[in-house]
């Protein structure tokens, strides 16, 4: 695998956690799979590659790849705006996150809890989502910039939803940081997208 699917598995995970949230925001629906992929993602710290961090394949990212892909392909008619929005705003919450040290470091002490929380009940367990959504609350909440979720009203406000959302947006920011260390850069969006089309093609095919 050459660096830049690395980075496009670890991008598409990013668009995945914002397909995700929207699909809960707007339906109240997700695909258990799908969230306790991205739920485990933040419990990985010594990955062998970046397929391992996503459970060893990426079958349960291909939805960000597809949002990806319309992103890149600027195409109107297939554009997903909300989960656009809401991937460029993880990766700008992300590079602020990489300031905070102490944020940073309040993480990983939370994300050992929460390990013991998942060994003990399992990744996907209401326990274990409702604790990664608090880490999200008490850190990436506190700063200026906010994702605002659009949907509707009646599943937004449901505890369950809005600790799946606020987690599965922490989940979004891992993928960001990881994206990130790998070399990354929010310009290739815009001046490599030919390029990274030409990588993410077979990549939705699997």
């Amino acid at each position: 695998m050459n660096p830049i699917q690395e980075q496009l598995i670890a991008l598409g995970a990013v668009f995945q956690a914002a397909v995700m949230v929207d699909k809960i925001a707007k339906t109240g629906q997700a695909a258990e799979s799908e969230v306790t992929c991205l739920i485990g993602s933040l419990l990985v710290r010594d990955a062998n590659g970046t397929l391992d961090v996503y459970g060893g394949d990426d079958l349960n990212l291909r939805e960000g790849y597809r949002a990806l892909v319309s992103a890149l392909e600027r195409d109107p008619t297939s554009l997903q705006r909300e989960p656009l929005r809401y991937a460029l705003a993880l990766l700008g919450l992300e590079r602020q996150l990489d300031k905070r040290g102490d944020l940073l470091q309040l993480m990983g002490n939370r994300l050992d809890q929460i390990q013991s929380q998942a060994d003990h009940f399992g990744i996907g367990h209401e326990n274990v989502i409702s604790s990664c959504g608090a880490l999200y609350q008490d850190t990436i909440s506190t700063f200026k910039q906010r994702i605002q979720v659009q949907g509707d009203s009646r599943f937004l406000q449901q505890p369950a939803n809005a600790s799946k959302i606020r987690a599965l947006l922490l989940a979004g920011i891992r993928s960001a940081r990881l994206w990130r260390q790998l070399g990354g850069h929010r310009w290739q969006l815009v001046f490599s997208r030919r390029k990274l089309l030409r990588e993410l093609y077979p990549m939705l095919r699997g």
